[in-house]
């Protein structure tokens, strides 16, 4: 009697011991350091780009920075791999690194069809700063980049320069993502890789960089699994780094949603209804506040899922880079009907992921005194947004 008695005591104790535990993870998203600034040789660690890949491993890409946090310099482009939904994870793994030179905005997209990653990314030479590119007083240009991965990001093809098809010659800056790209999945257009882009210009009426200079949205796409890519429609004015998501009308309508540049601290839309060819004037967002910052955009499920037209969205909310924010949205990233918020401290850049199992993944650039002092993955179920 005295062994059921102190069994069941035991029992009860434990039971009561979890129960704080579970509550503590019901109320709050498991969060894991993966990069800290000022560790693994790396002053700084920016840019964040999650992928699922064919066989659900996650890859997450960021720019190791060496010389300091600017834009400009000996950066490195670094990844870790997880084949366990993101709970343990690959020591970093150096895809790219050209001596003292820029390699990174990782924009990788994953051909389902074939279960090939191509990874698009921009280089520049670390002597040229990102002013004097736009102002065309740098020695070298912005450059584009492409390299694929046939095993789900174990390795990687030796970069390959596509800048010739995919930008245009009179443009300074050009950035891809930074974020990821989509393959459009319905419609005359089913099977196109599409990367969302930016570039600077030059406008008589500008105002970047002192002028007369402008930036503008764009997106460059392949019809043919990746071997070649052609620079498709262009949004302007005032238009930045951006995302994409295919709208849910089966025809491979596309919306863009851009950081804006009209100094309404608001983010921007536009659609294209020919696959990233041509898009529609960009418009204020006017329920997506934003820092003037990178944001997040990736579909969670189409109309015919039991979920339903889920897409989600994560930035900065707020007018200064903090605040970081999950949102969720019913009808293809139109409006927004319900939000998370991870971190009200200092946050900056986001990448989104959707494991298999239906979990959302956020890795995001946080910190206490500034939003550059380590990339954080933030773990959520659809439950914490609706």
């Amino acid at each position: 009697m005295r062994i059921r008695l102190l069994s069941f005591v035991l029992v009860l104790f434990s039971f009561l011991a979890m129960k704080p535990l579970a509550a503590q993870v019901t109320d709050e998203p498991l969060e894991k350091k993966l990069f800290v600034s000022g560790t693994g040789g790396y002053h700084t660690y920016r840019i964040p780009s999650l992928l699922v890949a064919k066989d659900g491993s996650l890859l997450l890409f960021v720019e190791g920075r060496k010389t300091g946090s600017g834009d400009t310099g000996d950066i490195d482009l670094l990844l870790r791999r997880s084949e366990d939904g993101g709970h343990s994870w690959s020591e970093p793994i150096v895809v790219w690194d050209d001596g003292e030179n820029v390699c990174g905005n990782p924009s990788p997209v994953l051909d389902e069809e074939a279960g090939e990653i191509h990874l698009l990314l921009t280089w520049n030479g670390g002597y040229d700063t990102e002013g004097d590119i736009i102002r065309k007083k740098s020695r070298d240009t912005r450059r584009v980049f492409v390299m694929k991965s046939s095993d789900h990001g174990k390795t990687w093809s030796e970069p390959k320069d596509i800048t010739q098809s995919t930008k245009n010659p009179e443009w300074g800056w050009y950035a891809t993502g930074p974020g990821i790209g989509i393959q459009i999945k319905h419609g005359p257009y089913k099977g196109r890789l599409v990367i969302p882009s930016d570039h600077s210009y030059d406008d008589p009426a500008g105002q970047v960089r002192g002028g007369p200079f402008e930036y503008g949205s764009h997106v460059i796409y392949s019809d043919d699994r990746g071997t070649t890519w052609k620079l498709g429609g262009i949004i302007r004015p005032k238009m930045n780094e951006c995302q994409v998501v295919e709208i849910a009308d089966r025809q491979g309508d596309l919306l863009m949603n851009m950081r804006s540049y009209f100094g309404k601290n608001r983010r921007a839309l536009s659609v294209s209804q020919d696959g990233g060819s041509s898009w529609s004037d960009p418009v204020e967002a006017v329920s997506l506040i934003e820092p003037v910052c990178q944001a997040a955009l990736i579909r969670y499920s189409w109309p015919e899922d039991p979920t339903g037209d889920l897409v989600l969205f994560s930035n900065p909310a707020s007018t200064k880079r903090e605040n970081m924010t999950v949102k969720l949205s019913k009808d293809s990233g139109k409006t927004w009907v319900a939000s998370k918020v991870l971190h009200a401290g200092p946050s900056a850049y986001s990448a989104l992921a959707v494991l298999p199992n239906g979990e959302i993944l956020c890795a995001y650039e946080k910190g206490v005194q500034h939003p550059y002092e380590e990339i954080s993955l933030a773990r959520l179920r659809l439950s914490d947004l609706e």
